[in-house]
């Protein structure tokens, strides 16, 4: 299930931080180092699952490799929410109406 390769690469905090990062705009694996105690083979491996999960996306040029997020990629995502969305207001509903009851 592809919602479950999604959660699964944002469940990492680290993870997370990258695509927020990338969000930004495009850039190395060296950048996305910077300021950071996460070494080069790790950001790789994170950045690996991300892409796997669609989040993130590649360009090479030359001997670079450069990153972006991939915002597309968190559709599948937003559509398991919203199937979620909709079942909620209704079960708060019935539960106020539980509620009341108990108080009367």
């Amino acid at each position: 299930m592809i919602e479950s390769e999604i959660f699964r690469a944002l469940a990492d905090p680290t993870r997370r931080a990258l695509f927020e990062r990338l969000a930004a705009g495009e850039m190395t694996v060296s950048e996305l180092r910077t300021g950071t105690p996460i070494s080069q083979p790790a950001v790789s491996q994170h950045l690996s699952v991300l892409r796997g999960a669609g989040l993130v996306s590649e360009r090479r040029e030359g001997r670079n490799a450069y990153y972006r997020a991939a915002p597309d990629g968190l559709g599948p995502l937003l559509g398991w929410i919203e199937r979620y969305r909709a079942f909620w207001p209704d079960r708060i509903e019935k539960l106020k109406a539980v509620l009341k009851e108990m108080d009367q």
